[in-house]
C-alpha cells in the first residue's frame, strides 16, 4: 500500500512538474512572441517615421527648387520686360505720333509677356500640385519649364494604364525624376531628354534618359548625395533606382517603385 501511495505521490510530482515546464514553456513562447510583435511596431514606428521625414524634406527641396526658379525668372525675364517698357514709356516721344504709338504698342506687348510670366509664378508656386493634379500633370508642367528655360529636346511619353498612387508616394517620386532631370541639366552636355513612365499592374517605372557624355563603369548610389537621395527615397517606396551609362551612349536613369503597395 505505501508503495502505491509512493508512486502516485512521485507520478503526481512528476506531473505537476512537466505540466510547471509546459507552463514555463508556453509563457515562453507567449513572451518571445510579444518581443517580436514589439519589435515589428517599433519597425514600423521607424519605417513610418523615416517616411514622413523624407516626405517632409521633399515637400523642402521643392519649395527650394520653386523659390530658385521664380528669383531666375523674376530677374532674367520680368524684370527685363518691365525695364524694356519702362525704357520705352521715358524716351517716348510725344510729339512724334508714330513714334508715340510704336513705343506704346511695345510697352503693351512687353507688360503683356509680364503678365503672363507671373500667372506661370503664380502656378509654380502652388505647393499642392501634385495633390490636385497629380504626378504626370506636374512632370509636363516641369518639363514645360525645362523646354521654355533651355535648348533641350524634350520627349515625354507614358505607357500602359496610369494609376492614381497616394500623394506622398507621387511627391517623392516626383522629386526623384526632377533630381534626374537636374543632373542631366547641369553635368550631361546632352541635347535631348526622354522622360518615360511605364504602368504595369505590379510596378511602376520611370525612365528618364539622356544623349550627353556619360561616364565609365557603375556610379556608387551611396557616393554623391544627389544619387544617394534618390536611391533612399525609392527604396523608402519599396523599390530602387538604377543607373546605366555609357560615354558613346548617355545616361539612362530607371526609378522602380511597386503599385500595390503606394496606392
Amino acid at each position: 500500500m505505501r508503495a502505491i501511495t509512493h508512486d502516485m505521490t512521485l507520478l503526481l510530482l512528476i506531473t505537476t512538474l512537466l505540466i510547471l515546464l509546459m507552463a514555463g514553456f508556453i509563457f515562453l513562447l507567449i513572451l518571445m512572441h510579444r518581443r517580436r510583435q514589439i519589435r515589428h511596431l517599433e519597425k514600423i514606428s521607424e519605417i513610418q517615421s523615416n517616411y514622413e521625414k523624407s516626405l517632409l524634406n521633399t515637400r523642402l527641396e521643392m519649395q527650394e527648387a520653386t523659390f530658385q526658379h521664380i528669383s531666375r525668372e523674376i530677374h532674367d525675364n520680368i524684370s527685363l520686360s518691365l525695364t524694356l517698357a519702362k525704357l520705352n514709356l521715358n524716351t517716348m516721344n510725344l510729339d512724334s505720333r508714330e513714334n508715340a504709338e510704336m513705343k506704346l504698342g511695345s510697352s503693351i506687348e512687353l507688360l503683356t509677356e509680364s503678365i503672363s510670366q507671373l500667372r506661370d509664378l503664380s502656378k509654380s508656386l502652388d505647393a499642392d500640385l501634385i495633390e490636385k493634379n497629380g504626378l504626370l500633370s506636374a512632370v509636363g508642367t516641369e518639363l514645360d519649364r525645362i523646354c521654355r528655360a533651355t535648348d533641350f529636346q524634350v520627349r515625354y511619353s507614358v505607357t500602359g494604364t496610369p494609376v492614381y498612387m497616394n500623394s506622398g508616394t507621387e511627391l517623392i517620386v516626383f522629386r526623384i525624376v526632377q533630381e534626374a532631370l537636374n543632373n542631366v541639366i547641369r553635368h550631361a552636355r546632352a541635347s535631348e531628354i526622354r522622360l518615360r513612365f511605364h504602368y504595369d499592374k505590379e510596378w511602376f517605372l520611370a525612365e528618364i534618359c539622356d544623349d550627353g557624355v556619360g561616364f565609365s563603369g557603375n556610379v556608387p548610389l551611396n557616393g554623391k548625395s544627389g544619387l544617394r537621395n534618390m536611391s533612399a527615397r525609392a527604396e523608402l517606396l519599396g523599390g530602387s533606382v538604377e543607373i546605366v551609362s555609357d560615354p558613346r551612349n548617355g545616361t539612362r536613369v530607371s526609378c522602380r517603385v511597386p503599385l500595390a503597395t503606394n496606392r
